[in-house]
């Protein structure tokens, strides 16, 4: 099978981009940036078998794993039989896709003497209402409310919120240092391999279309936060939100803020999983998902 995979570079996001919604989905891999945060971890590659399709291959462990390959609806069953063949004629094993969006598992409607289809509950991700995250109105935001106001009261004077340009990246990387210093041992391994990643979209910040902003207090930066629009869907996906935990409020303030100046429309916001760690769990359901983006693993039976 001639299916030329290439490394994700920073370059092909232009490329890509448009193809993320040809079949628009509500999970945080709805948009390019996971894929290019991941590329080292996972060694994540990509081919365009012609001009309708994107197809993934990642490598985690020396195993080889698909993902859904991003084309519309009604041409899914084709390319997924194009990324199954692909498995068996090169790479010699069975089909497997992790983490694979409901909407996309609905579509396929495998046959399960074929496959065996597993939900990935700690993939699941969590989406909010954005204008409830914008204004923390009523009862169930009313302690998020309280922590920010107890920021602006105490920090009043003192903090500016900034877009970030390239040219901010040295002070997001002394961040980052002192943030990994304080993280404590819960976070996992994960987030470890979460920060090189970033170190990456910071040097290539010229090609990344995200929207990014911090938090300075004292003219030094205390926290800061990435983004993404997925337009057809109107959702924000956060996928980087990090902040000096010792400071209260800052996190709900830097998520309030941050749609409010970067994700004025947005009606959805996806905050990721919480890799199931008890500790982010608690901190995203604190904020009263709407609902939970569902995944699943496909394996191919042998």
């Amino acid at each position: 099978m001639d299916l030329s995979f290439k490394r994700i570079e920073a370059e092909d996001i232009e490329t890509l981009e448009p193809y993320f919604y040809l079949r628009p989905t509500l999970v945080c891999d709805s948009t390019w940036f996971d894929s290019y945060l991941w590329r080292d971890y996972y060694e994540v590659c990509f081919c365009r078998p012609d001009e309708n399709a994107i197809l993934w291959r990642m490598k985690e462990e020396g195993q080889h794993s698909m993902g859904m390959p991003l084309c519309k609806a009604e041409d899914l069953p084709k390319y997924f039989e194009v990324t199954r063949q692909y498995c068996h004629e090169v790479l010699h094993s069975p089909l497997r896709i992790y983490e694979a969006d409901e909407e996309a598992i609905q579509i396929l409607n495998l046959d399960p003497e074929k496959y065996l289809v597993e939900e990935a509950v700690d993939s699941a991700d969590y989406v909010y209402s954005a204008e409830s995250l914008r204004t923390l109105a009523g009862k169930d935001y009313h302690k998020k409310k309280n922590h920010v106001n107890a920021f602006i009261k105490e920090y009043e004077g003192r903090f500016e919120y900034r877009r970030f340009n390239c040219a901010s990246k040295q002070e997001i990387w002394q961040f980052l240092d002192r943030w990994e210093q304080n993280k404590g041992d819960d976070v996992g391994h994960h987030l470890d391999a979460e920060v090189v990643g970033l170190h990456d979209v910071l040097n290539h910040c010229e090609f990344m279309r995200a929207k990014m902003g911090g938090i300075w207090i004292d003219g030094r930066l205390e926290a800061f936060t990435i983004g993404t629009y997925n337009a057809p869907r109107k959702m924000a996906v956060i996928h980087i939100e990090k902040a000096n935990p010792e400071i209260r409020g800052l996190y709900p303030f830097i998520n309030q803020r941050f749609l409010q100046e970067e994700f004025p429309d947005a009606e959805l916001v996806n905050r990721e999983d919480d890799v199931g760690l008890p500790g982010l769990r608690k901190a995203k359901q604190s904020y009263h998902p709407l609902f939970m983006a569902r995944k699943f693993n496909i394996f191919e039976k042998e």
